[in-house]
């Protein structure tokens, strides 16, 4: 082959190459700058278009705002002007919306949906919650939100609106004489209960334990409401009636907020039916009331009394000795400042709360003396009152002779709450078993129950509680009508500590006071009056 031939075809095999680069390179850019398609009715939709999630998610955050210019939906004029109605009839109220579930949607889809939780906050702090629906299609390749009455409230239609209407504050809960409770104008009543009441309230209404101030309702064209959406109409709202007394309640309350230290006050109706539980901030946010067990001190010279007149063959008016101080075993047990009574009735060394006395006589019963005692005030029984975790107490047999002195005096092992403290004095009054209730409609349910003292014994008992309120350390309650009690003061931790009791009843209301830390029981009795009064 000649040169030149050679030549000729080198140079050939080369444009040939440079042809193919080039003709690779505008075919890449066409591609590049070619608009991608799916072949679907909808036409070419964009490699940046947005998926239906994302115009969802851009509409509702535009709806919270109220204000859907440029947002992505069909028909914005009238979306716009029934957002602004809907927001003007429920007069501004704000509105917070979270998307919920989007389905994948396929390629060739022209329509798809989403569901969104939707959340209007109005004046009160009442807040309208539900699910909603958009319903989304192709528009021009675009996924939009149709729009539709529907997209404000599932149940609205054409031509229906929204209406908001204030409702005349009912309570949720009410005590026995139709005051309220929670809700309506309860602000402060019962705080230690509030979560309690509204709980339980929330299971019996079906899940709604709040008092609503304003009532949702959903009008056709001609304005006639259809339903109500969100809040209870007056004539169907029926509060839960519990047995508490809001009179007996805020004398209670202001007693302990008076008080310095941790203060507790439980009273009840001898029938069981609780009046008032209150305890002040000192005392802290757990409802010690009802479940704290605490060493009861001379208060427990009640049961301790009753285990003797059984057991001992005692009466209230056998002599027995009270001397200032006294070795019963290993213990050594005193009176307060030492005071020594030489030999009197039992009724009296019970009325000026001797300790030799009770410790001696509590020596003298059977190791499980002390514990049927307290078996017949209730002082292990187990109630379960709905919405209440509550204990009364922890009574058992004595494993030494030391401890049986120890108990005798309340002291020791031997545990009481200021509820089991209250029922111990309903059992001497209503000389009965008495089951705790907080509800009128909801029983509580007896796991362990008791049976109470014989008539004969609680005549005796009830006769040396009067005389501790004539003329023992309550005397100070002479001036509070018929008072029959107990005081008690009980050491705790260290020693260095102790609680003040009052326990007892007047006519058909028994309570228990009991004091922290406040080392004599003489506070508790002038707590005891202040509520009483109240």
């Amino acid at each position: 082959m000649s040169p030149a031939r050679k030549r000729g075809i080198l140079i050939g095999a080369v444009l040939a190459v440079v042809a193919v680069v080039v003709a690779a390179v505008v075919l890449l850019v066409k591609e590049d700058q070619a608009p991608a398609t799916t072949g679907g009715p909808g036409g070419s939709t964009g490699s940046a278009q947005e998926s239906p999630a994302q115009i969802a998610t851009r509409f509702l955050r535009q709806f919270d705002t109220g204000d859907l210019t440029g947002a992505p939906v069909d028909d914005p004029a009238a979306a716009t002007a029934a957002l602004s109605a809907t927001r003007g009839a429920l007069s501004g109220a704000s509105v917070k919306t979270v998307l919920g579930e989007v389905p994948t949607t396929p390629g060739e889809a022209t329509t798809t949906s989403a569901t969104f939780h939707a959340s209007w906050t109005f004046a009160g702090n009442n807040v309208w919650k539900y699910e909603g629906k958009l319903e989304l299609v192709r528009n021009a390749g675009k996924w939009v939100v149709r729009w539709a009455p529907s997209v404000i409230h599932p149940k609205l239609e054409a031509g229906q609106q929204l209406s908001l209407k204030p409702v005349s504050a009912k309570p949720v809960v009410a005590d026995r004489d139709g005051k309220a409770l929670v809700g309506g104008d309860a602000a402060g009543v019962a705080p230690i209960l509030q979560g309690a009441l509204s709980k339980v309230a929330s299971e019996q209404n079906g899940g709604t334990g709040t008092a609503a101030s304003v009532a949702v309702s959903r009008l056709d064209a001609s304005g006639k409401p259809v339903e109500t959406l969100f809040g209870q109409t007056e004539e169907t709202d029926q509060p839960l009636v519990s047995t508490l007394s809001v009179a007996s309640q805020s004398a209670a309350q202001k007693a302990v907020d008076g008080f310095q230290g941790p203060a507790i006050i439980v009273a009840m109706k001898t029938s069981g039916d609780l009046l008032a539980v209150a305890q002040n901030g000192a005392a802290g946010n757990q409802p010690k009331a009802l479940s704290g067990l605490y060493s009861p001190g001379s208060a427990f010279k009640i049961a301790t009394a009753t285990a003797a007149l059984q057991q001992s063959g005692v009466s209230a008016d056998s002599p027995v000795a009270c001397p200032g101080s006294e070795q019963i075993g290993t213990r050594t047990l005193k009176n307060d400042n030492g005071f020594d009574l030489g030999t009197v009735s039992l009724k009296t060394a019970f009325a000026e709360s001797c300790n030799t006395t009770f410790g001696r006589l509590a020596g003298q019963l059977p190791a499980d003396g002390l514990a049927k005692a307290a078996n017949q005030f209730g002082l292990n029984a187990d109630f379960e009152i709905p919405g209440l975790a509550t204990e009364t107490g922890k009574v058992e047999p004595s494993s030494s002779g030391d401890e049986q002195v120890e108990a005798g005096i309340g002291q020791g092992k031997v545990q009481v709450s200021p509820l089991g403290a209250a029922l111990m004095a309903a059992t001497v009054a209503a000389g009965k078993p008495v089951v705790p209730k907080l509800w009128q409609g909801l029983e509580t349910k007896v796991n362990t129950g008791y049976q109470a003292p014989s008539p004969g014994v609680l005549n005796q008992i009830r006769a040396m509680m009067r005389e501790v309120c004539t003329t023992g350390t309550a005397k100070a309650l002479k001036s509070s009508g018929a008072v029959f009690g107990k005081t008690g003061t009980a050491q705790f931790g260290s020693g260095s500590g102790a609680n003040g009791w009052f326990v007892g009843y007047r006519g058909d209301v028994a309570f228990a006071v009991m004091l922290e830390g406040s080392n004599d029981s003489k506070p508790a009795v002038q707590l005891a009056a202040k509520f009483l009064a109240g």
